[in-house]
């Protein structure tokens, strides 16, 4: 193949490389229209999994990094006066200027053409003498802008500001310094790359580094190359204590705002993207220079399998997309976490710094115990003391009070609606489904949306509460919960408003019914989506008709029994569609700004709330963000929540979306967490109201992190309660749980253990029994390199061609004139002995 990069950076020269060894006959011309000694950033970091691929493919280049690298497992954390250590990551860095030489000294010795300080030829010019051209220009791709017409690219770019620095301050470890100023939260991501040098990012919000007078030199026109010395000075001044008489170095270090870039397509005929040019991850989580090498592993690896470019290329794009969009989730939750850093300054230090640990939700509580047991004790012991608990079991199994409310645990089996009533009446199925899931051993049981109305039904098979006989029915069920196990029960009201007289889900979700429609209502005549009925627009009359049915509804709900209510104001149902402006374009007193859209469900709230008993708690599930341009977000939830708490709510239950068929939800594992995040901290937690949390939140494992996180204090799991009604009691045993918290039914006893899984007789070698390797207990590890060559510290088995490794977690191995150094476990702080 006659092959076309443009772009010299890591990605570019790596795919070069790499194809020029699957077959020399290749004649590959890179085009970098910088120097090759010029090299902008200081260091980059490696996982594992990364070095284990470029180990695979390219032995000579592996082996030339393993020599560079500074490795380390600790991650320390400088908060609020006081530094904690968390061990067991595994990491590797290099200088990005020492890999870009290596690089290129690669391809020189393939027989690659490279040529720098010029720019490519045009894009079309070389796709059509060239087999393939490679885009590998960078987030500021050429090649992306002049094609944006196929690969439909976004740019995301966000709220704070950042400036990559180095300093001759060797980090010993990752280093996280979250620094309290008059002007808010500043934070440093550091971290060692060499014996003579760190990275050493600053990052802040945007309206931080305003009130902090950093954008005196906004819209300055910098040379090319050139740093914001003015800034800098100003960085060395802020962080002088952490530096401690160390320097700050600058290359061309300017203020940036971190832009995500994603793209619909990756490759279009002969031209394919890799690294920044087709999509970029924060940088908290990893590296571009990672993914870009990934990428290039990964399209040399596809050339050589399949006979020609387009089927290569699709195959490149199916095998790697799915991995980038999974990066680019995790990043997004930590760009955003560290975009509101300072929602969490108010918390006690272990659990801020489990919290900044977990931000990406990749790394979870099971993760941590696992690298580092110690510290999982401390996020255990600082939950239970906080909650003012003796002794110390998982999170999900602690109690919570919910106003006078006491609940086992903090597992809810969310609302799910069944469309299994006849004439609203709920029947053996239910009674089936919702007593299975509470001697499954849930705290909460929640029904479907309970409809206040027959023509408040979202299909013909929804239950209702607007009879004595569905009231009746509804009886059975509470009592039999209440009375064949620990768990509460609790009722969610709604109305289906302009979703409503549709196909049951199996049939055709959100589809009009052929016949025996009911009319449907909503804040104005919009229909949900294309072929939804047009609803009709409520008068004030139809308001207060449709309140007092939702009263009605709630006195026969008291009097069936429920221990809990739950007003449904979420998922564009006729609550939901007042609060949202994609639904509501009302231009009376219930349209227009947010506090004309709450106005009718918080009248609706206030009837009901003086309806429901006292002592019960009453709680609302709102849609966080409606997913859609123009309609809610995650502000507005914050204003929602603090409107319903004012009122009285004693939680939020955070839903998203269903608002309009238009929306785009960015779906992944606990998707929606962030919002229950945010309004915990930003309105629950002063007022002393409940956050629940829900969307995605699959396994016990992520129920543990959220609530030690503090992102929620109740978790609600819906599907997964479809796929096993015992979870909560399975999760119990998992984790080897006994306690009130997850108490087996009498009759259910005997299958409370885990039933053992298959034999096998495998035994290991008595002599790794006797004798185990003291390296494998090792937690913390740390880079410091010495003069001289390699030297092991703190009576560590010397340090030899096996490298210092920790068990479970990572091979370290030492690099030239460094050492890995294992720290004791429990010690906190630098060790400056």
């Amino acid at each position: 193949m006659k092959i076309a990069i443009i772009g010299g950076g890591p990605g570019g020269l790596y795919f070069a490389a790499l194809m020029k060894q699957l077959d020399p006959a290749h004649d590959i011309t890179v085009w970098e229209r910088n120097a090759p000694d010029d090299t902008f950033g200081f260091g980059v970091v490696f996982s594992d999994e990364t070095l284990g691929g470029i180990e695979n493919a390219d032995t000579t280049i592996a082996q030339d990094m393993a020599r560079r690298f500074a490795r380390w497992t600790d991650i320390d954390i400088h908060y609020r006066g006081e530094s904690h250590t968390v061990g067991g990551q595994g990491f590797a860095a290099m200088s990005r200027k020492e890999l870009l030489r290596l690089l290129q000294e690669r391809c020189h010795a393939l027989g690659v053409t490279l040529r720098f300080s010029t720019p490519a030829p045009d894009t079309e010019r070389l796709r059509g003498s060239y087999d393939l051209v490679v885009g590998a220009d960078g987030v500021n791709s050429l090649v992306r802008a002049a094609h944006a017409e196929v690969f439909r690219p976004s740019l995301d770019r966000r709220h704070s500001k950042y400036m990559w620095l180095g300093t001759d301050l060797v980090f010993e470890a990752f280093q996280f310094f979250v620094k309290q100023t008059e002007w808010g939260v500043v934070q440093v991501h550091g971290y060692p790359y060499s014996a003579t040098g760190s990275t050493f990012i600053v990052e802040m919000h945007e309206d931080v580094w305003r009130q902090a007078g950093f954008d005196t030199t906004e819209g300055a026109d910098f040379a090319p190359g050139a740093s914001d010395e003015h800034a800098v000075a100003r960085v060395r001044e802020l962080f002088a204590h952490e530096l401690d008489g160390h320097q700050v170095f600058a290359n061309n270090s300017k203020w940036l705002n971190f832009t995500t870039v994603r793209n619909e397509r990756w490759h279009h005929g002969n031209l394919v993207l890799i690294g920044d040019a087709a999509h970029t991850a924060h940088f908290s989580i990893g590296s571009g220079t990672k993914l870009a090498m990934e990428d290039a592993l990964a399209l040399a690896a596809c050339l050589h399998e399949h006979p020609d470019a387009e089927r290569a290329l699709t195959a490149y794009e199916s095998e790697r997309r799915p991995v980038v969009e999974s990066t680019q989730r995790a990043a997004q939750g930590s760009l955003e976490w560290f975009e509101n850093i300072g929602m969490y300054v108010h918390q006690e230090p272990t659990q801020f710094c489990f919290n900044l640990l977990t931000r990406s939700r990749r790394i979870t509580y099971d993760n941590l115990r696992t690298r580092d047991p110690e510290f999982a004790d401390r996020v255990d012991m600082a939950f239970a003391a906080a909650q003012g608990l003796d002794g110390v079991a998982p999170a999900m199994f602690q109690p919570y009070r919910l106003g006078e409310l006491e609940l086992k645990n903090r597992v809810i089996v969310s609302p799910m609606d069944m469309y299994s009533a006849v004439d609203g009446v709920p029947g053996d199925f239910h009674l089936v489904h919702l007593g299975s899931k509470a001697m499954g051993g849930a705290g909460l049981v929640m029904t479907e949306m309970v409809c206040v109305s027959p023509e408040g039904r979202i299909t013909p098979g929804c239950t209702g509460l607007w009879n004595g006989e569905q009231g009746d029915s509804w009886r059975r069920i509470v009592s039999f919960v209440h009375e064949r196990s620990t768990a509460r029960i609790g009722l969610q009201l709604g109305h289906s408003g302009r979703k409503g007289s549709t196909r049951l889900m199996w049939e055709g979700m959100d589809d009009p019914l052929p016949e025996d429609n009911w009319e449907v209502v909503g804040p104005s005549p919009l229909p949900y989506g294309p072929g939804s009925a047009v609803p009709r627009e409520l008068t004030r009359e139809d308001m207060d008709r449709i309140a007092a049915d939702f009263v009605a509804a709630a006195r026969r709900g008291a009097e069936a029994g429920f221990d809990l209510l739950e007003l449904h104001c979420a998922h564009g149902y006729l609550l939901s569609s007042f609060l949202s402006p994609v639904a509501n374009r009302r231009t009376d007193a219930y349209g227009g700004p947010l506090g004309n859209r709450l106005r009718f469900p918080l009248e609706v709230f206030d009837a009901v709330r003086e309806a429901w008993p006292a002592e019960r708690p009453m709680i609302v599930r709102i849609s966080a963000t409606d997913w859609v341009p123009d309609g809610n977000t995650e502000h507005d939830a914050v204003e929602i929540a603090r409107a319903f708490i004012a009122h009285g709510a004693d939680a939020i239950d955070v839903s998203s979306g269903q608002v309009t068929k238009d929306e785009r939800p960015a779906f992944g594992r606990s998707y929606q967490t962030p919002f229950a995040d945010r309004i915990r901290h930003e309105v629950a937690a002063a007022t002393g109201a409940a956050v629940i949390a829900v969307g995605a939140i699959a396994s016990y494992d992520d129920v543990n992190s959220l609530l030690l996180a503090g992102r929620a204090d109740l978790c609600a799991i819906g599907r997964t309660h479809l796929y096993d009604p015992h979870w909560t009691l399975h999760a119990a045993a998992e984790q080897e749980y006994r306690g009130t918290g997850a108490e087996w039914p009498a009759q259910f006893r005997a299958g409370g253990r885990k039933p053992p899984a298959a034999r096998t007789d495998a035994i290991r070698p008595r002599l790794s029994l006797l004798r185990p390797d003291p390296a494998d207990q090792a937690v913390h590890l740390r880079w410091t390199p010495a003069r001289g060559g390699i030297r092991s510290t703190g009576g560590d088995t010397p340090a030899s061609s096996r490298g210092c490794r920790t068990a479970g977690v990572s091979t370290i191995w030492p690099g030239p004139g460094g050492s890995c150094r294992r720290r004791p476990t429990g010690s906190r702080g630098p060790d400056t002995s």
